[in-house]
């Protein structure tokens, strides 16, 4: 579909108001990811399944380790493009603006892959310092000068990914990101293992080629409603100044979120062993697997935020602030309750030895808690434009993070890290909800909120009460018996307590579409995101 043809949040029908038009955008925009970050999660799940279980603690960290390092360093290359991709992509296209989406494209795509191949560069030198004088491993140097290779295709990727979300095309994103990426890494790591020829470093290369392959294909899926070559002419308005001005504290404070989300496997290398590393991110997995459908929402909801505030339509802004809250805490609650009840069942699949995480799991799941239960305050925070505000939470967030880190690993090991999160996740998420208030006079909580909380606490009860049937857990079978149960109890005690007008407004949407397709005879299951409109 060209760009003058995508739908505008203002072309809103008579029957719906912009408010409403904007939280089913948001519903269906998160449809997508949902179901492709669920689909995504499932399939990284099992190759991590595979890796733990065929490398072992030790090795999988190393694993883990190359991965992070790659990671900071494509970072440091985005200078805040794919975070400013988002915001003047989304507004260019509610302005119509085809020559300022072009200057927009230039400036990410261009700067991206040129620091993405510098960074990679100074990652294949210093890989041999890195492994031996940091983290006292000299396996990891090899690992480290693969991943090089690796980096401008990742910095690629995620300025492309940025520009998916600014046309709100969600489905683009979710296809490349999280289908062609997982299948295509899943693929290789079956084709290896099955011969025996899983390795640290024959894993590396899968990752880096599925990543590769995910570029490629949305490169190709972005040309339907943007012509590339479009990026390559002339006289395209490139408001370059105004982008960067955006873009830069966004990368500080983007530089540190990829940072602190590497810094603690990173630290449990350096200060504690290899083996803690592997543990640890197998946990961290885990609650990353639970968080997939708050995440998508927290995505989903970011261009829309841009617009509205671009608009100045305080009401539309406000009411999707409070319902993309609701839905985020609504949605992680009960994969929040099964990993409190059953941490130890949960860890066993990946081995024996994993299972010494299980405390550190249901720590670091209250840590997602915490940042499902605040909501969409930090994409309020940078779509409304207050970048020196999120680049000031980022660096508290870092500091809290590493000097509760510094403090608490070395005693502590696995434990240390998983209060450390906690502790960084309530005390940012904390001040940014006052953050939101003080700029833009808006707070996310309500008198709804009640209901999921008590949903929760009488099916962590019940919980409690069929633990007590198989103290033990029962094996993974009754494990899983019992957490449809309580799954199913919370959700049928939110139908007791009734749904909000949004959220059954969502509903009817997707009957309605549902119902539209079984007539036409099509497969309404083929496409989750899209069942909402």
């Amino acid at each position: 579909m060209p760009v003058d043809d995508l739908p505008d949040a203002s072309a809103t029908p008579l029957t719906t108001s912009r408010s409403d038009a904007e939280i089913l955008a948001t519903a269906k925009g998160g449809g997508f990811l949902v179901g492709g970050t669920f689909f995504a999660f499932a399939v990284r799940f099992l190759i991590a399944l595979v890796l733990a279980r065929s490398l072992g603690a030790a090795q999988y960290g190393l694993y883990v380790l190359a991965i992070s390092a790659a990671t900071l360093v494509s970072g440091i290359s985005l200078v805040g493009l794919d975070d400013a991709m988002v915001r003047y992509v989304a507004i260019y296209l509610g302005r119509k603006d085809q020559e300022g989406i072009g200057g927009a494209l230039q400036i990410g795509v261009g700067v991206g892959t040129v620091l993405g191949l510098l960074s990679g560069a100074i990652l294949f030198v210093l890989a041999q310092p890195i492994a031996v004088d940091v983290f006292h491993t000299p396996a990891l140097e090899p690992l480290l000068k693969l991943f090089a290779f690796v980096v401008p295709f990742l910095s690629l990727s995620n300025t492309l990914l940025g520009t998916a979300r600014g046309f709100k095309r969600m489905d683009y994103a979710a296809y490349s990101e999280k289908g062609v990426q997982s299948l295509v890494r899943l693929g290789l790591v079956v084709i290896l293992w099955l011969p025996g020829w899983l390795t640290v470093k024959s894993a590396a290369v899968a990752f880096a080629l599925s990543d590769v392959a995910s570029s490629i294909v949305l490169i190709m899926l972005l040309n339907r409603i943007y012509p590339m070559e479009r990026v390559l002419q002339r006289g395209q308005r490139r408001d370059t100044r105004a982008i960067f001005h955006f873009a830069i504290p966004l990368w500080m404070s983007g530089l540190l979120r990829q940072f602190r989300r590497n810094i603690q496997k990173v630290m449990l290398g350096a200060l504690a062993t290899v083996a803690a590393v592997g543990i640890f991110s197998i946990a961290n997995t885990i609650t990353l697997v639970a968080g997939v459908a708050a995440g998508a929402i927290y995505v989903a909801s970011r261009p829309l935020f841009a617009q509205q505030h671009d608009r100045g339509d305080k009401h539309a802004l406000g009411a999707l602030y409070k319902a993309t809250t609701r839905w985020s805490l609504v949605l992680y609650m009960p994969f929040f309750l099964i990993m409190v009840l059953y941490p130890s069942q949960l860890l066993h699949v990946f081995g024996q030895e994993f299972t010494a995480g299980a405390a550190a799991l249901v720590i670091v799941s209250f840590s997602q808690l915490a940042d499902a239960a605040t909501g969409t305050c930090q994409g309020m925070i940078d779509m409304t434009g207050h970048t020196r505000a999120k680049l000031a939470n980022a660096i508290l967030y870092t500091v809290l993070l590493v000097g509760s880190g510094w403090l608490l690993i070395p005693p502590y090991g696995l434990i240390g890290a998983a209060w450390s999160a906690v502790i960084a996740e309530v005390g940012v998420n904390g001040v940014s909800l006052a953050e939101v208030w003080f700029f833009e006079h808006l707070f996310p909580f309500d008198r709804t909120f009640w209901k999921p909380g008590l949903a929760a606490l009488i099916a962590y009860a019940a919980g409690l009460g069929l633990r007590q049937v198989h103290p033990g857990g029962g094996g993974i079978i009754a494990v899983g018996a019992q957490s449809v149960l309580i799954m199913g109890l919370f959700a049928g005690l939110l139908l007791l307590f009734r749904l909000e007008p949004e959220d059954r407004m969502i509903i009817d949407s997707a009957l309605a579409k549902l119902g539209k397709r079984l007539r036409r005879g099509g497969d309404a299951s083929s496409d989750v995101g899209s069942v909402v409109e």
